[in-house]
């Protein structure tokens, strides 16, 4: 999955992402510790033992190469996902880091920024897709059965010229 993530677009062609793997019991422990789990969640802290991702992946942007990865980071970490779940696998990307204490707890050197935790596993939760509500709320939710439910905004609402585009189809 990081060899697709590798070969995607790079501001500049300058390719400064960076990849720290993790796949051990220790090394996941300490990740998991400093992660903050599902923000619209607050009354659930993660998943519990047995049911925590095998795998994560941290994108870090090496400072040597280049100060800038706000566009390379999501590019890559997407391609990660999309490459997890034609394996099987589910997966989630987290901002929220406790990165000072990462770093030192994983002796990650300054060089590197860390942009962002990839968790990656076996899925074990029913993902459900719904239309954000008249009210706007877009917060995810877990129903009575654990299932998770997150809203998103209808294609009508996030293309704002497509009768013009369907318009000019026709003729």
């Amino acid at each position: 999955m990081v060899d697709l993530a590798r070969l995607t677009a790079s501001a500049a062609n300058r390719q400064p992402l960076k990849y720290f793997l993790s796949c051990d019991r220790q090394s996941n422990a300490i990740i998991f510790e400093t992660l903050a789990w599902a923000g619209y969640l607050p009354e659930w802290p993660g998943p519990e033992e047995g049911e925590r991702p095998s795998v994560y992946i941290l994108l870090l942007g090496d400072k040597d190469i280049s100060a800038s990865y706000d566009y390379d980071n999501g590019i890559a970490a997407q391609t990660i996902l999309l490459g997890a779940v034609d394996k099987g696998l589910g997966g989630c990307m987290i901002a929220s880091v406790q990165r000072v204490k990462l770093r030192e707890k994983l002796n990650i050197p300054e060089r590197y920024e860390i942009l962002l935790a990839i968790a990656l596993g076996k899925p074990i939760e029913t993902v459900i897709m719904e239309a954000v509500k008249a009210d706007g709320d877009i917060k995810y939710w877990h129903d009575s059965q654990g299932r998770h439910h997150v809203p998103k905004r209808s294609l009508d609402e996030v293309i704002i010229n497509q009768r013009s585009c369907h318009e000019s189809r026709r003729q």
